[in-house]
C-alpha cells in the first residue's frame, strides 16, 4: 500500500495580497486565503488521503491552513497533535521584510531583486537564501523529525510557505537548484507525493 507526504503552503495572507515581502512577519490570511485553505482541505477529503500526523511552521498564516484544512477534511482530532517548529517557517528576507515588490523593483532594480528572490545561494541583505532554507533548517528537521514517519509508511502533511515548501521539493529530489526557479507551490494548493516502498512514484497538485 502507498503512504502520502503532502505539501500544503498556507492560503492567501494580508501581505500576499498587498504584495508584500513577508518572511518571518506573522500575518493574517485573507478571506481568500481562508476559502484556498478550506477549498485543500476537501480535495484531500475527495482523495481519501488520512493522515497520522501533521507538522506546521510556527506563523499563523500555515497553522491556521492546516487547521482549517483538516476540518474541511473531517480530520479535526489531528489539531491537537500538530507540530509547530521554527524550522519550517518562511525564509527570513531580513531588510527587504514588509517592502512592496514593486517599489523594490524600482529602488534597486528588477535584476537585482529576481536575484534575490529566486538564486539559490544569494541571500538578500540580513536575510536567508534558499540554499540557507534547505541545508540549515528544512532538511536537518525533515531528516530528524518527519522522514522516520513517511518511512514507517505513514501518511504526513505538511502545512508551511512557498520557500520552506520549495526547500522540501530538492530535498525530496523532485527539484534541483537548476531547476527550483520555476517550481512554485501555489496558495492553499496540496502538493501529493505518492510513495511505495520508500520511494516517490509521484507528485500531483490538487487543484
Amino acid at each position: 500500500m502507498p503512504n502520502y507526504l503532502v505539501l500544503m503552503r498556507h492560503g492567501q495572507s494580508e501581505w500576499n495580497k498587498a504584495n508584500l515581502f513577508t518572511g518571518f512577519k506573522d500575518v493574517e490570511l485573507t478571506e481568500l486565503g481562508i476559502e484556498e485553505a478550506k477549498d485543500g482541505g476537501r480535495r484531500l477529503k475527495e482523495a481519501g488521503i488520512k493522515f497520522d500526523q501533521v507538522f506546521t511552521s510556527t506563523l499563523k498564516r500555515a497553522n491556521e491552513t492546516a487547521i482549517l484544512a483538516l476540518t474541511e477534511a473531517g480530520q479535526e482530532d489531528l489539531i491537537e497533535t500538530m507540530v509547530y517548529h521554527d524550522d519550517l517557517r518562511e525564509r527570513d528576507y531580513g531588510d527587504l521584510t514588509g517592502l512592496n515588490k514593486d517599489e523594490t523593483r524600482e529602488k534597486y532594480g528588477a535584476e537585482q531583486v529576481h536575484i534575490w528572490r529566486r538564486s539559490y545561494d544569494v541571500p538578500p541583505p540580513g536575510g536567508e537564501c534558499l540554499q540557507d532554507v534547505v541545508e540549515k533548517r528544512v532538511r536537518p528537521y525533515y531528516d530528524a523529525e518527519i522522514k522516520p514517519l513517511v518511512d514507517e509508511g505513514k501518511n504526513v502533511l505538511m502545512a508551511a510557505h512557498g520557500n520552506s515548501l520549495r526547500a522540501m521539493l530538492i530535498i525530496l529530489g523532485a527539484e534541483t537548484p537548476d531547476t527550483i526557479n520555476d517550481a512554485e507551490m501555489e496558495t492553499g494548493v496540496p502538493v501529493v507525493f505518492t510513495i511505495e516502498d520508500g520511494k516517490i512514484v509521484n507528485r500531483e497538485m490538487f487543484k
